[in-house]
């Protein structure tokens, strides 16, 4: 079983580059979440690799506002070294054990809660702005079962999209963006 620490490693990885390659003139490009354009995905992503840095260490998060940090500095930079500190502290002892954050979830439950925000807003950001994707094999065999598991409490809260119908012998990866609410062939036109 590979850590939480490996697998949002493995998708920072994969995730960076499609970062570094938004440009400024697709910040206000929409995504395939319709309540976010890419300035506000980028934005909410950022929120998600802080806060759940202090969910790792066994912290609460606050998740109530959402600062534009596209406005400040290198903000590609910032997410590469938020990343950074993300698989650092779901590396640290402990970090998988016991239950975390307000709601007392299982601490991996809740690292696959940021592994699946950070592996699928980076193919919303790759879909929004004509870039390539592809996720690690690996992390799609972990995320697979565990987006099913907590689909329904995630859809009761917004997170998810209900579930989009794919064919039964989609990839596994359309079928992990199905159960979150994503059509697998969506484009900005």
């Amino acid at each position: 079983m590979n850590t939480i620490s490996e697998l949002l490693a493995a998708t920072a990885e994969r995730a960076l580059p499609v970062v570094r390659g938004v440009t400024g003139d697709a910040l206000t490009a929409p995504t395939p979440c319709p309540e976010y354009d890419v300035r506000a995905l980028i934005n909410h992503l950022l929120q998600v690799v802080v806060n759940f840095q202090a969910l790792a260490a066994k912290q609460d998060a606050d998740f109530s506002a959402t600062p534009d940090r596209t406005a400040e500095g290198d903000w590609r930079e910032t997410f590469a070294d938020e990343c950074a500190r993300l698989v650092e502290a779901w590396a640290r002892p402990g970090a998988e054990e016991g239950t975390t954050g307000a709601l007392g979830l299982p601490a991996r439950s809740v690292g696959h809660m940021v592994l699946a925000d950070l592996t699928v807003h980076a193919w919303d950001l790759a879909r929004a702005t004509g870039q390539e994707y592809a996720p690690d094999p690996e992390v799609i065999a972990e995320l697979g079962p565990a987006v099913e598991e907590m689909a329904p409490q995630a859809r009761r809260y917004g997170a998810f999209g209900e579930k989009v119908s794919v064919p039964a012998d989609a990839p596994p990866f359309a079928r992990v963006l199905a159960v979150t609410g994503r059509d697998p062939q969506w484009s900005p036109r």
